[in-house]
Order: structure tokens, then sequence, then C-alpha cells
């Protein structure tokens, strides 16, 4: 069976026909289009009090209203004195739909928001890390060792000398000439202490 030209491209006609429902005659168009020239403005007033004066959106729910009249043409009684009610309701409940799903989901925000949020400047630290990282590299590896188990790893003067294999006095004399010799360096990069 040949399917129109028209209806080949209409995404709705072709659901109707796979979902098998019964697909809108011509007849149906001319009645639906007819609908749309007799009840578009006072249908898109209504919408436009239910939608908060949203014209954009009004003008959605009229159209959406008027696809679901058209596809739903046979149902309708053609020959009621006027079918506003039916379209109203439709229009009313679109629009709830509309403001139940916009509810449902997360309020959307724009990235100017992302502009305003507060972050930390880690830069100073950064650089700070960067150049004691670098001074630290022009000391002996003694110095380097002893401040690296002291310092860094947060150790006692005990436990750094059991893990250098050191006495703790050397412990502490090479921690005292090691910071000495790290200030010396820092001072000569122009990084105060």
């Amino acid at each position: 069976m040949a399917v129109p030209a028209a209806r080949q491209r209409d995404p709705g006609a072709r659901r109707l026909r796979l979902a098998g429902a019964r697909s809108p005659s011509a007849d149906d168009d001319i009645f639906v289009t007819e609908l749309y020239r007799q009840y578009r403005m006072p249908l898109l007033a209504y919408v436009l009090r239910l939608t908060g004066g949203d014209r954009q959106l009004a003008e959605d729910v009229v159209q959406e209203a008027m696809v679901r009249a058209w596809r739903q043409a046979d149902q309708l009684d053609r020959n009621a004195p006027s079918l506003m009610p039916w379209l109203a309701t439709v229009a009313r409940r679109i629009v709830i739909d509309t403001s139940r799903r916009g509810k449902a989901r997360p309020t959307e925000t724009g990235d100017s928001m992302l502009e305003n949020v507060p972050v930390d400047d880690t830069t100073e630290e950064l650089l700070r890390k960067m150049v004691v990282a670098e001074a630290l590299q022009t000391l002996s590896p003694a110095h380097r060792e002893v401040l690296n188990e002291t310092i860094l790893r947060d150790r006692t003067v005990n436990e750094a000398a059991e893990i250098l294999g050191i006495p703790p006095g050397t412990v502490k004399s090479r921690v005292y000439y090691a910071l000495k010799a790290l200030r010396l360096v820092l001072a000569e990069r122009g990084v105060s202490v």
C-alpha cells in the first residue's frame, strides 16, 4: 500500500500507523484546520493567562492542543455548539503537565553563576613550594636528607637519627646548618623566611 508523500514526512502520522492507531483522514485535516482558524485566538488568550503571560509557552500549548485534536478528530463531536471547552481542558492539562515536569527537574543555571563562585587562589602557595623545592636541590645531600626526615616527614631527632644511622647530636647540627643554608639560598632568591 503506497503512503502519500505528505504522510511519509509526518513523523506523528508514522507513529500512529506503527502503533496501530487510526491515521487521521483528509476530512480530519480539514476539520482541525477549521478548528485552528476558529479557536486559535481565544485559546491563546486563555492559555496566556494560565502561563502568566509567557507567549512562547502559550503558543506551544495551543499547538499541542491542536495536534491532540487532530489525533482524536474521530472522537470529537463535530456537531457540538463549541469545542472550546474540550480544547481549554486539554490546554489546561498540558500547562499543568509542563509545570509539573519543570518542578520535577532540578533548576538549570547558566554559566554566569560559576563566574562568581569564590575559589581559593593557591598560586602563591604553589610558587613558594616550587622555590623551596629548587632551593632544597642546592643543599648538600646530607643536609637535604636530614631536612627530609625531620621536617618533611615530621620525625623526631631520635627517629631521624635511627633511620639515617647517625647520632642524634649530628642530626641536630645538620638540621641547624641545613636551615641556615636554606635561608641563605631563599634570601638570594628574594623569598623572606
